[in-house]
């Protein structure tokens, strides 16, 4: 669907360009964007490249070990229908550790390990997503970020004075998010059950 929009944008915009007698516009516009589009990604590779150094220093030092048996009281809450000393629950804290040091990259296969182990615990049919699953996927996708390296990496190259002034307010944007998730989870959970019967 997102295609045939960007599909209908691209041709309106190229017609109307033509029936105006600007289609030269449209070719240059879209070499400059291009042009901009390398720029902004080789520097982001560079800054990329330097904090998930700074991270993989940060896991070998232990702050996500550390992180995880902060994280793991809360685990106990939140998937009570997955045994304590089971795989997936590992799979999770380390999951949401990368996640809230904006490991974005360490994260993704400790999530997807987290999945297959949840799926173990399936009690329905395999094609429907288990409250656990559910739980997860709605954690992991507004998880609580420390840095947010990626976007202070696209303003230090759109030539931001102060790019880290939007660690502050990430913070509180992803911890509303989370709450707000979990708030959802369980409030949409509950109506699928009550309506259910």
């Amino acid at each position: 669907m997102v295609n045939i929009i960007w599909l209908f944008m691209i041709v309106t915009g190229i017609l109307v360009a033509a029936w105006n007698g600007k289609v030269e516009t449209v070719t240059s516009a879209a070499l400059e964007s291009a042009r901009s589009a390398v720029n902004v990604s080789l520097g982001l590779i560079a800054i990329m490249t330097f904090w998930l150094g700074i991270m993989r220093l940060a896991e070998k030092a232990g702050l996500i070990r550390i992180l995880a048996r902060v994280v793991k009281p809360l685990t106990s809450f939140l998937f009570p229908s997955v045994p304590k000393n089971h795989p997936a629950i590992g799979a999770i804290i380390m999951n949401l550790s990368a996640n809230i040091l904006g490991l974005g990259n360490a994260a993704t296969p400790m999530g997807l390990i987290a999945m297959q182990e949840l799926q173990k615990l399936n009690t329905r049919h395999p094609d429907t997503a288990s409250d656990a699953m559910c739980t997860f996927l709605a954690l992991n996708t507004s998880c609580i970020t420390l840095i947010p390296a990626t976007v202070v990496g696209i303003r230090m190259q759109a030539g931001s004075a102060n790019p880290t002034e939007i660690v502050g307010t990430t913070l509180f944007a992803t911890g509303c998010g989370t709450i707000v998730a979990v708030i959802a989870d369980r409030f949409f959970r509950s109506l699928y059950y009550r309506y259910r019967r």
